[in-house]
């Protein structure tokens, strides 16, 4: 249970602190894992259940030092602040890839007898002998050093890939007059330059405007085009090694290929029943995105007849223009009801409801001025800390995703996470209401569920192809008329009327099919470039996305380099569609009322609270009464 005495992280108020804080701070939190790890190996005489309290302090002083160096490498404003931080990142992986390849680290729990531990400690014993099986504790001398290397390469290479997405901003030039559809507040803070021309960068401050609302197709096709070539041609070799780099590893170990590695801890259990979840998705969503693809074609061409196909650069508009014409739904005056911090208020008190939470503002120091720090309080126990970074600006992540701060211990500390997030200060598209909920999903569930005994469980620590069952759950919630109508008003006050809201939920479910099909491009991406490792990237990776959806790539385009989940989730980005699946079966649960009281109770007890404690198919069994099940979701791409 939360601990009502705990303090939350104290972090630096200026920039000498900022840089202690990135490069000593988890230098001296190493050197905690080392004389750990010595303790572990010199003192024979320790009781088992002594030696896991042992190995579970050094993964806690790992994950203490790890978590803000991802973040800050992601987020300081200060680029010397943000290398620092990418340095100890680095530095951290190899400590934590060195450890399990320690034959006599390894030794200290080989043949520990677990039996008079109790479950939870069995579980963790298990867990840890697995870590150093995959780690390669048991190869050959040369192996196990070739592994190290590559280990600490797939490190190195992965940093460079997200620093080279981060720093790759790029612009294009138009002329004024092809703005033409592009909302009026958006047109203010863009004027043209004494040439006429307005400059438009690749952020999504103006991309999703952009390919939403502009009627020249030129201008869609430019900006769109400029986007799908962030951080090209720089990651190209970086990711062609890092391929190499997975594979070799994958091998030495004893894989058939990076897919069955990764997904060997993952609730799908093998690459080929990636290949196989794939295809079941693709074969289920394949009648809708056909029937969708020859509306949005007709409509397409209806304003350029010449047009062949329907390119990534058209989806977004006409899928908009068709919402427009035959389901009154103009994106436009939706967008009027979803003030920034109309929204943000919103959001904290949609999840606060639900969750039976409060956010208390808090002035504390941060990295930079834009982040909003929060308490999260139930029953003036304060359960943890949140920090929302928002807007864009020059160096930050430049995607949506949520960071962890401080790991939640049990009685020691207060779990703290952070929404690192590229929203406007204005208007935002509902699009990006439905992302600020599916980003806070992760953030509550890490704050909820981060009051464990064991560190690799706590908070979001479950499987990864688990994890994005919560947030999109939550996005339900930015569909909801009651839930809507407490924040969704427009600047004279006037709440989003429900037959609105009505009309978009029934405007949503077109394109549905094509969206999934656009999902299982990168699922697609993700798994193949793993499992065959293509030696020219461009025209494999064109295929991939042509094979999986009729929504065609722009020609010579590179979104390979750009695409930052081939880092963290490597081979499988699967994991959306995966955790979609078990979304929409959890959302039946719920029935009618979003805001049931017993049911949001239930799932907070049974899914979000226990963290990683346990396997997420028992989570999700102890929750909905039984397994779950694919009807729901296939229910749902029929527009159910």
């Amino acid at each position: 249970m939360p601990d009502i005495s705990l303090e939350p992280l104290t972090l630096p108020s200026d920039l000498d602190g900022w840089r202690a804080f990135a490069d000593e701070r988890p230098r001296e939190l190493l050197d905690r894992v080392s004389a750990l790890d010595a303790r572990l190996t010199a003192e024979t005489d320790l009781a088992l259940r002594e030696r896991l309290t042992l190995w579970n302090e050094a993964d806690i002083a790992l994950a203490e030092a790890a978590a803000p160096s991802h973040l800050l490498s992601e987020s300081h404003p200060d680029a010397g602040v943000r290398d620092a931080a990418e340095k100890q990142a680095q530095a951290i992986d190899a400590v934590q890839s060195r450890r399990l390849l320690d034959r006599d680290l390894w030794s200290v729990f080989a043949d520990a007898d677990p039996a008079a531990l109790e479950p939870d400690e069995q579980r963790f014993l298990e867990h840890v002998r697995r870590d150093f099986r995959r780690g390669g504790v048991d190869l050959p001398d040369a192996d196990r050093e070739r592994v190290r290397e590559l280990t600490e390469r797939d490190t190195e290479l992965s940093l460079a890939f997200s620093r080279n997405i981060r720093e790759g901003r790029r612009e294009i030039r138009v002329p004024a007059s092809a703005l033409e559809g592009l909302p009026d507040d958006f047109l203010a803070e863009h004027p043209a330059d004494a040439e006429g021309m307005v400059t438009l960068a690749t952020e999504y401050t103006d991309l999703m405007p952009v390919r939403e609302y502009a009627r020249d197709r030129s201008v869609r096709l430019a900006l769109v085009g400029a986007y799908n070539d962030l951080a090209w041609p720089d990651n190209e070799p970086v990711l062609a090694e890092l391929l190499a780099v997975r594979a070799e590893r994958a091998s030495l170990l004893g894989y058939g290929d990076w897919a069955d590695y990764e997904t060997e801890t993952r609730m799908i259990g093998s690459s080929a029943a990636v290949a196989a979840f794939l295809e079941r998705v693709a074969d289920a969503a394949a009648p809708a995105a056909a029937a969708e693809y020859e509306r949005v074609l007709e409509r397409l061409r209806r304003d350029d007849p010449d047009v062949e196909k329907v390119t990534i650069a058209d989806f977004w508009y006409v899928l908009s223009t068709l919402k427009r014409e035959e389901y009154d739904v103009d994106a436009q005056l939706v967008r009027s009801y979803f003030r920034f911090d109309r929204v943000l208020e919103g959001v904290l008190a949609t999840t606060g409801r639900l969750l039976d939470v409060q956010y208390v503002p808090v002035d504390a120091p941060s990295w930079h001025g834009d982040v909003r720090t929060y308490d999260v309080v139930r029953a003036n126990e304060r359960l943890g800390r949140i920090h929302l970074d928002l807007h864009p600006r020059d160096g930050k992540y430049n995607h949506a995703a949520c960071f962890g701060l401080a790991p939640g211990i049990s009685g020691r500390t207060l779990p703290e996470s952070v929404l690192l997030c590229n929203f406007s200060r204005g208007l935002l598209e509902h699009d990006e209401v439905v992302t600020f909920f599916h980003e806070f999903g992760h953030l509550v569930h890490d704050i909820l569920g981060g009051h464990q005994k064991w560190v690799r469980w706590t908070g979001v620590a479950t499987e990864w192809d688990f994890v994005e069952a919560p947030s999109q759950l939550l996005e339900e919630w930015a569909w909801d008329a009651e839930a809507l109508a407490a924040f969704a008003h427009n600047d004279a006050g006037e709440a989003i009327p429900g037959d609105l809201v009505a009309r978009m939920r029934t405007a949503d479910a077109f394109g549905r099919g094509l969206e999934v099909t656009r999902q299982l491009g990168h699922a697609t991406t993700s798994y193949r470039l793993h499992v065959e490792r293509p030696t020219d990237l461009q025209p494999a990776v064109d295929a991939y996305y042509r094979a999986a959806s009729p929504v065609a790539p722009l020609d010579g385009s590179h979104s390979y380099a750009g695409f930052g989940h081939l880092t963290g989730y490597g081979a499988c980005y699967y994991t959306y569609q995966w955790s979609l699946v078990i979304a929409r079966d959890l959302l039946s649960a719920f029935g009618d009322d979003l805001f049931d009281v017993e049911t949001a109770a239930r799932y907070r007890r049974e899914i979000l609270e226990p963290g990683g404690t346990r396997d997420a198919k028992e989570l999700v069994q102890a929750f909905l009464g039984r397994e779950s099940t694919f009807d729901a979701y296939r229910d749902w791409l029929a527009g159910a």
